[in-house]
């Protein structure tokens, strides 16, 4: 399993008429945090990009249970609790606040698409490869 934190402070014109986190910027809030795991896991978007794939969201959930507010400070825990397969991969959320009270809980899961096609395929074995040491089992 990976795990990864990412910490930020929430702007102004993140929230909405209620002084609320705007739902829909937990979306780019996940992207942050899956964006961070990858370095974690040796990979940028850009290298991974450059290798001719491409990683389009195709599922995103959210569960709220508390608001966020403006100048709150978050904590972005981002996992990759299982290897990808097949053409899949899926990350899992948590956004806490300073008080470490859970505000949501979510997955987002992406497919690897060929940038020439346009076509998915499955995990490339490059990226495959690099995983493995975060997935090896521990004697």
């Amino acid at each position: 399993m990976i795990q990864a934190e990412t910490k930020f402070r929430v702007r102004y014109a993140e929230t909405d008429q209620m002084g609320y986190v705007y739902y829909g910027r937990y979306a780019e809030y996940f992207e942050v945090g899956r964006v961070e795991a990858m370095r974690l896991l040796g990979f940028s978007y850009k290298d991974v990009e450059d290798k001719g794939i491409l990683m389009p969201v195709i599922e995103l959930n959210i569960v709220y249970k508390k608001p966020a507010f403006y100048d709150d400070e978050i904590t972005l825990i981002t996992k990759l609790q299982e290897m990808p397969s097949g053409y899949r991969i899926k990350f899992e959320y948590e956004t806490k606040n300073a008080k470490n009270e859970l505000l949501n809980t979510g997955t987002v899961s992406l497919v690897f698409i060929d940038k020439k096609s346009n076509k998915m395929v499955k995990v490339p074995d490059w990226f495959q490869q690099g995983l493995l040491p975060f997935f090896k089992a521990n004697p």
